[in-house]
């Protein structure tokens, strides 16, 4: 009897929505900036335009259409229907709701991008959690630390799908080295990832502890704890933890929720041009480097390091050998027609280099104006902002040791370090 007046009333909200359907800008509802909220998923956002993966029609269309606005009540009962299937508590609130109308209002050509990205990664996340007998919604957390973007890197230095940092990363074997990092290899790092959460769920004994020690570590979410007077439950610990952690368990459950609940959203998925289930693995006998291998078969080499995430510097070192590498099933046969000439092209050892640009180049950079502070000089603000003095001098030719405050530099900087500039309020 409950359950038929609770699904009745869901169909009036339902019905009600149809006069709250518009744009958010109709309501007022303005955008919500990563500082105001710190938001842990708005860094991670912003990477996915870097995949160069997406059709543009894909990402207007979802840029250009309207889309619902739903009483509270509506979220609450959808959010209900996924913790009756989960071991995990999902809960509804206004801090839930808020990384709901990011992901829904603000973020949703990036949703869009995202649900294409699940259907390559999820399948592999819902086996590996399977494997260690932990929650499959647990694949949501990938949403939250890296948008699905095997590419991400934060401004803390954490890598891949599951953000892990260097020192992190050597508690579960993963080989990070100047040319391979495995922590961007989607299935060793989705086993670490599974090992992890297991580990800190035995400690808590509670999901949304687990949840929050993976982003800010155990040892804060104990500290929590003891301040809060033995306090686990999340929502009523809220007020002792880190900011980085009391928002991301709301940003989780969002998560959950938008990739459950999307197209009752109207944000339809933007699929990659390439599918895992389009692609073949080669065997690499030599050392290559995947622009040299794109060059030969035809393939743009942002696919190459999409495909194969974890040579970081896109080189394949001789220790790795023999080294599978993931390409598009059409281009095996051109491989293996050019695979003496892709050897010989490529250089036995990569040097600084050839992978530092030349002095004072704009290629792939945004560019800043830097306002002189009392007290910089050349190093400092070529430090700041990933250069040297070299490059200073050669965007700024009349540039010279003496700086007076008040000047302005014309500098432009490599895409890893502007996200870390923006941590820092500088915009381009």
């Amino acid at each position: 009897m409950h359950l038929l007046l609770a699904r009745r009333v869901f169909a009036a909200l339902v019905v009600a929505t149809f006069w709250l359907t518009t744009s958010a800008l109709a309501f007022g509802i303005g955008k919500i900036s990563n500082k105001k909220t710190g938001c842990p998923v708005g860094n991670s956002l912003d990477g996915l335009h870097k995949l160069k993966i997406f059709p543009d029609s894909n990402s207007i269309r979802n840029a250009i259409e309207t889309f619902p606005v739903y009483p509270d009540l509506v979220y609450e009962y959808r959010i209900a229907e996924i913790d009756n299937l989960s071991p995990i508590d999902f809960d509804f609130n206004p801090l839930v709701k808020r990384y709901i109308d990011i992901y829904t209002l603000e973020r949703r050509e990036q949703v869009a991008q995202m649900l294409g990205l699940a259907n390559l990664y999820f399948p592999m996340f819902e086996e590996m959690l399977d494997k260690y007998s932990i929650p499959l919604e647990l694949k949501y957390l990938a949403v939250v630390e890296s948008a699905l973007n095997p590419l991400a890197v934060s401004p803390t230095g954490a890598v891949g799908l599951w953000q892990f940092k260097i020192n992190t990363s050597r508690m579960f074997d993963l080989e990070v080295n100047s040319y391979v990092d495995e922590r961007m290899d989607p299935l060793k790092s989705t086993e670490a990832a599974c090992v992890y959460l297991q580990y800190l769920y035995r400690i808590f004994n509670n999901w949304h502890l687990a949840l929050a020690a993976y982003n800010v570590g155990p040892g804060a979410v104990r500290a929590a704890i003891q301040k809060a007077g033995g306090e686990t439950n999340f929502w009523k610990l809220y007020p002792s933890l880190p900011v980085a952690a009391q928002n991301y368990v709301p940003a989780f459950i969002a998560a959950a929720y938008v990739f459950q609940n999307a197209s009752a959203h109207g944000i339809a998925k933007s699929e990659p041009v390439i599918h895992f289930s389009q692609t073949d693995t080669i065997s690499i006998k030599q050392p290559i480097h995947l622009s040299v291998l794109a060059q030969f078969i035809g393939v743009p080499v942002e696919q190459l390091q999409f495909l194969n995430p974890m040579y970081r510097q896109g080189f394949v070192p001789k220790p790795n050998l023999p080294a599978p590498i993931r390409i598009p099933s059409v281009k095996v046969s051109a491989f293996i027609k050019n695979e003496l000439a892709i050897y010989e092209g490529t250089p036995r050892k990569m040097t600084n280099d050839s992978q530092i640009n030349s002095t004072g180049s704009t290629h792939k950079k945004s560019r800043f104006t830097h306002t002189v502070k009392k007290g910089e000089y050349l190093h400092k603000i070529a430090i700041m902002y990933g250069c040297t003095i070299d490059d200073l001098q050669a965007w700024n030719p009349t540039l010279t040791p003496e700086l007076s405050a008040g000047q302005q530099i014309e500098i432009w900087a490599d895409p890893k370090v502007v996200g870390k500039l923006k941590q820092l309020g500088i915009q381009p």
